[in-house]
């Protein structure tokens, strides 16, 4: 301090305002007061918002109680850096368990607030601080790794490697059971295998994830907490489509075919199978990712050789693939040295602990029977990793007759319109352009209308008699539309979804229909989760 301009600090001094303001407890609401005078400086956390929001009304004894011996706690668990961002994070979760809808992450506060007001507002606010403060010390423990127990810990690692926060919701309620001791070590250990076998088949399968959310929102009222386990794996195995877990066969296929060196993933899927059922913990990032066959495009004579002549082919198809890949640590040694070399050399293959190069002792020379013949093995492997879920028909017959029990199943046949007359040929070439937006789409019959939903309905059909009343969820300010071939339905009775009507009845509208439908469905896939 010595060396600062006086002039400096006593003009900063001199700049700063203490505003002292006074407030009739009869008629004036601090919070609100509060808000207001915030909203014209910088924005608060949704997280200070919601804080302040609680403990503002109450006598100060109170406030002081709730605040040190909850507010604080969790203040502290989630650490000064990660404060702010994680707390928004997880009241979000939290309200989605709560609520069984998702909040948008910028409307966190208001949805709180209405949470609040709705379970008793501060008549109950004691019970809501304690309920928040339990299932924040999950949060922490699941994304931060602050689980005691190393095998619970050793698995939110791996979930937290794939970035499947949006699992969440479903494991904060399973904490929960697992915390009241509803299930035990055992089996939360292996729903969170499963969970993780689930995501990482799917990113392997290409299947689209931004419906993750909602499938993780919902997937705990699927549970029987008589029957835990096997409830859940039921519905994992029953969920169609967007939200398929995929089977042995087509996890095999796409891993032996799918470009494994460049993804994100690669350190997960290595460490994984080279860690799995050993307890002597191998450090991948220790090692070298090796290319058996090397990534040189100019492949010397001995690998043309050994390749034999459509070797650039060969290369250019399975290079990163599975078979081709393993770890070394003689990577320079290795180099691009011909197979039976990388086998025999001080540290090559025949020598090495690593797992990955047990499969390459039974090969003597490298090409393309012998990489999707060492595909196929560690594949194999993969299936035990990354299971499908164990349960008996027996199980899953019991599990689809509740289903069916419990909703009316409608089809095609509950709308006569689209079975016989005009609209039958309209519908069908409506529904073919519409399914081939992405892959994601899917088409859901229901009792009024015929959905369309990525992560969630983007377009929904009203069958009539002569034409086809298309529901658009957009609000009509959103939708760009040059000719004018939308209405207004905000303020009107409606069946389906969104604020936006438009009508078809002939197929050469299709064209004009599609622009405005792609706006639908690119507006309610633009929050979707990916990896």
């Amino acid at each position: 301090m010595a060396n600062e301009n006086p002039e400096k600090i006593y003009s900063g001094i001199r700049k700063l305002i203490v505003v002292d303001i006074c407030l009739d407890p009869k008629y004036d609401n601090p919070q609100l007061i509060f808000e207001s005078l915030n909203s014209t400086g910088l924005e608060l956390s949704q997280a200070d918002l919601i804080r302040n929001f609680i403990l503002m009304g109450l006598d100060t004894k109170h406030q002081e109680d709730l605040y040190y011996n909850y507010w604080h706690a969790m203040e502290k668990d989630f650490g000064q850096a990660n404060y702010s961002v994680l707390f928004d994070r997880f009241m979000r979760d939290y309200l989605t368990i709560k609520n069984r809808n998702i909040p948008n992450i910028k409307n966190v506060y208001e949805t709180f607030k209405n949470y609040f007001l709705k379970n008793g507002g501060l008549t109950n606010v004691d019970a809501i601080i304690k309920d928040i403060h339990k299932f924040s010390q999950f949060y922490t423990k699941i994304s931060l790794e602050k689980e005691v127990n190393k095998k619970l810990n050793q698995a939110f690692a791996d979930l937290n490697d794939l970035k499947v926060d949006v699992a969440y919701p479903f494991l904060l309620s399973v904490y929960d059971d697992f915390a009241q001791n509803i299930i035990g070590e055992e089996i939360f250990l292996e729903i969170l295998n499963l969970i993780q076998s689930y995501v990482f088949r799917r990113f392997v399968c290409g299947i689209p994830t931004n419906s993750l959310n909602k499938t993780f929102a919902n997937l705990y009222e699927s549970i029987n907490k008589d029957d835990y386990l096997n409830s859940l794996k039921a519905q994992m195995v029953m969920m169609e489509n967007y939200r398929k877990f995929p089977n042995d066969a087509e996890f095999i296929k796409e891993i032996k075919e799918k470009d494994l060196y460049n993804i994100r993933n690669r350190n997960f899927w290595l460490r994984r199978f080279e860690n799995f059922g050993r307890k002597e913990f191998v450090r991948v990032e220790d090692y070298t990712i090796e290319h058996i066959m090397p990534q040189n495009p100019n492949l010397s004579e001995d690998w043309k050789r050994e390749l034999g002549s459509n070797f650039k082919e060969i290369q250019d198809n399975y290079l990163h693939t599975l078979g081709n890949l393993t770890l070394t640590g003689y990577n320079s040694e290795l180099s691009d040295k011909s197979f039976s070399k990388k086998k025999s050399i001080e540290g090559g293959f025949d020598q090495s602990p690593i797992k990955l190069n047990r499969s390459l002792a039974k090969f003597s020379v490298w090409n393309e029977q012998s990489i999707n013949e060492r595909a196929k093995i560690l594949a194999g492997e993969m299936i035990k990793i990354w299971p499908y879920p164990a349960v008996t028909e027996q199980d899953l017959n019991q599990y689809r007759e509740n289903k069916k029990s419990d909703e009316k199943i409608y089809t095609i046949e509950d709308h006569p319109f689209l079975i016989d007359g005009p609209m039958k040929g309209l519908f069908e070439a409506f529904r073919k352009r519409v399914l081939n937006i992405d892959s994601s789409v899917r088409e859901e019959f229901l009792k009024l209308y015929v959905a369309y939903k990525a992560s969630t309905n983007f377009v929904d059909v009203v069958p009539q008699k002569s034409k086809l009343r298309i529901s658009l969820n957009m609000h009509f300010d959103e939708i760009y539309d040059p000719k004018n071939l939308c209405i207004d339905i905000k303020d009107k009775g409606k069946w389906g979804n969104g604020d936006v009507e438009i009508h078809l009845n002939s197929v050469n509208q299709l064209d004009d229909a599609m622009l405005l439908i792609k706006q639908s469905y690119d507006k309610n896939s633009e929050n979707s989760f990916s990896f």
